[in-house]
């Protein structure tokens, strides 16, 4: 169980643990911000460089995959062959360093493991370069803080990778509440079905299969030998490298009450759960996170509660939805997912129709392309993004600080 403490404890005690300040900081390239790329024409296709080449990195690269890209980088050979049958102009790398090094870049995608989104973002801004980096932004919530600071600095383009947020459910939905149709938001509870996908004892250690440069898939993490089990996809349940189910989905469905609410850092966060399943992973399969927020401007506080793995709100059975996040307002309640959208008013209550305000994008990769080629903004820049990241991330430090 975890004990409530406020948001400069929680980093004290994280410092200690190793949880915020990892060895991510002795890797930070210390160059000077380079001049940003110049601008290209509308027409003219950009040059990009992707860094990882499967799963969400193939996401990234079919939404972006209208330009040219010039450069894959990935550590295991046989997903950078595949990737480059595909592309076949583009040169291969399985080190992002060389990648980064190239002059003709125009942006970049970074969709690695969690402990090496900072590295690879950080080296890319400190050229100038756009980026495009998978969420969560950031391993820890220094690492956000750094980044943040950096995207501010170096005035290029950037979105983190929770493309629901530029969906058009989740523009209605912020509208509604921000609008006021369901009163002032005081509560809200935010639950993800389902929880760590790993079962069982871990499987031997063993040397890395030729086709895999295991040092660079390290990076800046604790070296501990290759192991099948917290590899490819699994690593996300393992602390030296991802953040569980709280950093899979937490920038997803956090997203939209911390946009709709105006939410910035919390004043305190309690998280505590379960690993269940009778696996060996480092990261809770069961989590209850409660998050307290300050009056805003003219904002009530919020009591924000994530749960996931099955746990969920009292009563939440009626809403029949396995992943939501439901808004309680003083004149009604608000209930959504990625798609959809339902207003429950009060006795008496009414709920009123909001035209529209907010922009609709294409897509959340053609909002980042359209931000280098145009100057246009992005909805989840890093000066929203990195806040974002360090919300979720510290119900991770709460769990694990106790």
């Amino acid at each position: 169980m975890s004990n409530s403490v406020d948001r400069r404890e929680f980093l004290k005690k994280a410092l200690i643990a190793g949880t915020a300040v990892p060895a991510f900081a002795s890797v930070l390239p210390l160059e000077s911000l380079a001049a940003a790329p110049k601008s290209k024409s509308p027409n003219e296709k950009l040059n990009l460089a992707t860094i990882g080449v499967a799963d969400r990195a193939y996401a990234n690269i079919t939404g972006t995959k209208s330009e040219n890209f010039v450069a894959l980088c990935d550590i295991d050979a046989q997903r950078l062959e595949k990737a480059s049958k595909e592309f076949p102009k583009a040169d291969t790398y399985d080190d992002y360093r060389k990648a980064l090094d190239r002059e003709d870049l125009d942006g970049v995608l970074v969709s690695t493991p969690d402990h090496m989104h900072a590295p690879a973002t950080a080296m890319a801004l400190r050229k100038g370069l756009p980026v495009y980096c998978e969420k969560p932004l950031t391993h820890s919530v220094y690492e956000a803080r750094v980044l943040t600071d950096l995207a501010a600095k170096a005035g290029v383009p950037t979105q983190m990778g929770n493309q629901i947020h530029a969906s058009d459910n989740y523009r209605k939905v912020v509208e509604m509440v921000q609008s006021g149709v369901i009163g002032p938001v005081r509560r809200v509870h935010v639950w993800v079905g389902g929880g760590v996908r790993i079962e069982g004892k871990r499987s031997k250690e063993n040397h890395p299969p030729a086709y895999v440069n295991y040092d660079q898939w390290i990076g800046p993490a604790p070296f501990r030998p290759y192991n099948e089990t917290s590899f490819h996809f699994n690593w996300r349940y393992w602390w030296d490298f991802g953040n569980g189910q709280l950093g899979d989905f937490g920038c997803h469905y956090m997203d939209l009450p911390f946009w709709a609410l105006k939410l910035k850092y919390p004043k305190t966060v309690v998280g505590v759960g379960e690993k269940g399943h009778g696996g060996e992973n480092d990261c809770p399969s069961f989590m209850r996170v409660d998050y307290e927020f300050a009056e805003r401007d003219d904002l009530p506080p919020v009591h924000m509660t994530w749960y996931h793995g099955g746990w969920k709100p009292k009563g939440a059975e009626i809403y029949e939805k396995n992943s939501a996040v439901l808004f309680e307002g003083d004149d009604g309640r608000l209930l959504a997912d990625y798609g959809t959208n339902k207003v429950f008013m009060e006795a008496g209550k009414e709920a009123r129709t909001v035209e529209p305000y907010l922009t609709r994008p294409q897509s959340h990769h053609i909002e980042w392309l359209d931000a280098i080629r145009n100057g246009t903004p992005t909805g989840s820049h890093f000066g929203y993004a990195g806040p974002l990241t360090e919300t979720v991330l510290l119900g991770n430090v709460s769990y694990r600080v106790g």
